[in-house]
This record gives structure tokens, sequence and C-alpha cells, in this order.
């Protein structure tokens, strides 16, 4: 498994305890935290049905080895600070109800609803790697409470030795500046989601902890919160779509109300095995596609191939982002001698690579004719033209074969039109109707082919020259759907297919 790394502002909070103008100073002490980024939202408690908020679900957050486990705090009528997510227990006010009122009803598993000094206790006992991450909820009285709750809580924490222990989070930007106030090096994140890193940053605070939709409109925060070395969180991630976009990221924390599934996910996740971002697409903008990321292919000179489209530049009707996918489209319209429009979208000169792990999630399109492809040319044709500067297709399909998809190398020794062509064929029964992961692991020795994380065929590298080999150059990644053509129009195109999609969720590419 990674060990994930923290930056300087997490690593100092991990390495000691705090210090600083709160009332109640304690010794130092080594912390040493799990190293994965799960954070149990409320606790570990949908699994086993465990009340959220409960020390039940906490311990199970201990047992599972979280690196954290998020709780939330209230202060009642009578300034006793409990455990609960909403401002109402049971239907009744919680800060207009006393706790000797609200104790009356328990959890659902009999539990008594928890103090905050219950509840740490019980943090602090027999834990050894699970953050406690404390967030401060607002008082819905008023800011001036807000800042008495604050100023309990930190209190209590230190008290009790938790500091070395404890994150607090809020989604009022003035609890949050108050705990820094009243202790400098307590670590410190906010949850509202519209100030930038840099915002932050020069408020003193430590780290962002928004929702992961807030990081998918402001990508650029990503980068900019490594820049300022504030810690990344987000919250609250709960399907392997978003798991897998934000380990691929790198986020520090990940907060969830399924941390098995995220286990299971940091296990499979490509940083598990050292490859490290370094471009993508997440396709998260509506509109034409980032034209810092991608150009195109335009003409309709039949390609090599015979085939029967125009390719478009920057057209929507033929690419477009939309609701977080690329739509690719080929349609059925006359432009010049072409019977078929559709695009050829390119990375070259945008991004270009020797080596890596390139991952596309997509879509196929489907109908007689159809010729989709996920592929990779060489930028600077150092061998010369094709194909001795070489080809590597990730994934082609034909219309009238649906159900299989193919890869395959081109070479100036191994190519179809000496019948000499490394290919290989994977049954996929729901290409058209699924979306599935196609990747390319390319190093110095080989190129290995994917299908959603299973390998079916591979590449060496036979070290007999750039004949066989030329995959030692810089290559970009292109996507388009063709038409027609000496393999796709192989059994004719169905002259009643009036527009074929192809939609692609991401693209990913890492280099170790």
């Amino acid at each position: 498994m990674k060990q994930f790394l923290f930056p300087a502002a997490l690593a100092a909070f991990v390495l000691s305890g705090c210090s600083g103008s709160a009332k109640t100073q304690q010794t130092e002490k080594k912390v040493t935290f799990a190293a994965s980024p799960i954070v149990a939202h409320r606790g570990a408690f949908k699994k086993n049905q465990l009340p959220e908020n409960s020390i039940a679900s906490l311990k199970h957050a201990i047992a599972l080895k979280c690196t954290g486990s998020e709780f939330d705090v209230q202060m009642t009528a009578d300034d006793s600070l409990i455990i609960n997510h909403d401002p109402h227990y049971n239907k009744l006010s919680i800060e207009e109800t006393r706790y000797a009122d609200l104790v009356k009803t328990p959890l659902s598993n009999g539990e008594q609803l928890p103090t905050l000094r219950e509840y740490l206790l019980a943090g602090l006992k027999n834990n050894q790697s699970t953050r406690l991450v404390l967030e401060i909820k607002p008082s819905v009285i008023s800011k001036k409470r807000g800042q008495l709750i604050a100023q309990r809580v930190v209190d209590l924490v230190h008290k009790l030795g938790a500091a070395p222990m404890t994150v607090y989070i809020s989604f009022d930007y003035d609890i949050c500046k108050k705990v820094k106030e009243l202790d400098p090096r307590a670590h410190v994140q906010y949850l509202n989601g519209e100030k930038s890193p840099a915002e932050v940053k020069a408020d003193g605070l430590d780290g962002i902890d928004y929702h992961y939709s807030v990081f998918q409109k402001h990508p650029e925060w990503i980068g900019e919160a490594r820049q300022h070395q504030v810690v990344l969180n987000a919250w609250t991630v709960n399907t392997a779509a978003e798991m897998d976009w934000l380990l691929a990221n790198d986020f520090e924390f990940i907060t969830t109300n399924e941390p098995e599934l995220l286990a299971e996910r940091i296990k499979a996740a490509p940083a598990s095995r050292g490859w490290k971002l370094v471009w993508s697409d997440e396709f998260h903008k509506n509109g034409l596609p980032d034209a810092d990321k991608w150009g195109y292919d335009v003409g309709g000179n039949g390609w090599g191939n015979r085939e029967l489209q125009y390719y478009t530049k920057a057209d929507s009707n033929n690419a477009v982002v939309k609701d977080g996918k690329l739509m690719i489209t080929a349609r059925k319209e006359k432009r010049e001698q072409n019977t078929y429009t559709s695009a050829r979208l390119v990375t070259k000169g945008k991004g270009d690579w020797v080596y890596g792990r390139v991952e596309v999630s997509a879509k196929l399109p489907v109908g007689r004719g159809v010729w989709p492809a996920i592929w990779m040319l060489p930028t600077e044709w150092k061998y010369g033209g094709w194909p001795a500067s070489g080809e590597i297709d990730i994934m082609e399909n034909v219309g009238y074969n649906p159900d299989t998809v193919f890869s395959s190398v081109h070479t100036k020794s191994f190519n179809h039109v000496i019948g000499t062509q490394k290919t290989k064929g994977f049954f996929l029964k729901d290409a058209g109707t699924a979306f599935h992961l196609y990747a390319v692991e390319w190093n110095k020795d080989q190129v290995d082919f994917f299908v959603d994380d299973q390998l079916f065929f591979s590449f060496k590298n036979t070290g007999k020259g750039f004949e066989e080999w030329p995959f030692d150059q810089k290559f970009h990644l292109l996507l388009n759907i063709a038409m027609g053509g000496n393999w796709g129009g192989a059994k004719g195109v169905d002259e009643q297919l009036s527009k074929a999609i192809m939609e692609v969720d991401y693209v990913r590419v890492f280099q170790k």
C-alpha cells in the first residue's frame, strides 16, 4: 500500500503535541497515524449499522485503522458539549435544551448520547493510529456563542491531553480562526468551500476540507493547495469513481461513509504501485474540450483507410463536454466529399510522454460501420513515417463486432499491411452500454494492455532495434470515431444510423 506523505503543515502536527495560548498545556508526544487517507465520516457506522456519531462507530473506525474519525460537536442550553450532527436531537433543539433532557433518549444501539468528554476519552483509549477529526458546529443562536463553543472545545481537548490526536474542522470561518488564535499549533481545516487555498493559508489555517464537487469546479485549487502547503481533504466521498479521482490526485484525506470500500480502492489505485498523476482531464467544465489539453486532426481524406468521415475542429456538434463527460459524435451529414462528420481529438503538443500508464474510461458507440479508437502516435516520428515510428492502439472496436475490443501495436516489422500485426481481442459484451476502463502501461521493456485492470495482452521489447521496438520516443493520445473504412466498414455501414456517440468519463496519465 502507498505510504501517503503529508505536507509540512500537517507533518508538524503529526509529530508533536499542540501548544500555544490554550489554557492547559500538555507533554508533547510523538503520534504515528495510519498511512492512508481514510477518514470515517461520523465514525465507521454504515457497514455494521451503528449509530452515526456514536462511540461504537468511533471504536470501529479505530479498529479499521482509519487515519481519522470525524464527529460533530454541539453545545446544549446548559453549556454541555455533546456529539450530534443535527441541531436537533429527538425533535428537541440542542442549543435550547438541557443535556439532562436530551440524554433521556438513547441512541439506536442503546448507547447514551455522548458528551465530548466521553467521546474524546474513548478516542484516546487504545488508539495510536486514528485522528479525532472534531467538527465544531456553528451556533444557530449567535456568532458570539459559536466563539464560546470553540473556546470550551479547545480547553477540554487540552485538558484531556487529546490535542496531539485532534484535527479541528468547521463550516464557520471565524470558528476556525478562533481555534488557531487559542492554539496556534492546532491543525484546522475549513469546510465551506468558497475560499481558495491561498486565502486559507493567508489566514493561518492548515487545510481545506471541501465537498469533492468544489474541487471538480476548481481543479486549479489542487495545485494551489500544494504550492501553499495547504492540506487537501474532500467530503463525503462514497462512490468508487470519486474515490479513484481523489486518490489519483493524491489527496491527503478523503472523508467517507464507506471506509471499507475506500480501503479496497486504495489497494487498486495506480498510486499504490508507484504511479504519479502527470496529466488528466476529468471533463468537469461544460462546452468545447479544454483547448489547453486538446487539439484536433481535421479533414476528410480517408485517413489512409478509406474512411467516410470528415473530422471537424472545435465543433460542438462533434465534440463537446456535457455533464462530466466528453461526447464525441459521428453524424450522418455531408461535408465536402464525405458523408459523415466526426471528431479526432489529440493531445499532441499539449500532452506528450515517454513511458507511463494511460487510462481512459469510456462507453463506446454502437452501430454497423462505427470504428471508435483510443490510441497513441509518435509526436516527432523519429524513425520515419508510419509504421516505422510506431503506433499503440489502447482500444479499437468495430460496430459489426460490438462485443470485442482490440489492443494492438504497429511497427515497421509488425503491422497489418504485411500481415504481422501484434494484436489481441478481449470479449466485452456491454462495451456499448457501460463504461469500461481501457489502459496501457508502457515502459522500456514492454507494453501491457488492460480492460478494467485485467491484463490481457503484452508486447515485449525484443532488443532488435527500432524496426521492432520504436517505443522509446514521445507519444501523444488520440480519441476518435471513424466511420466505415477498411476495417470499420468491412461489413458495410448501417444507412439508418444517423449518429453514434463515444462518451469519455476521464483521461488520466501517470508516470513513475
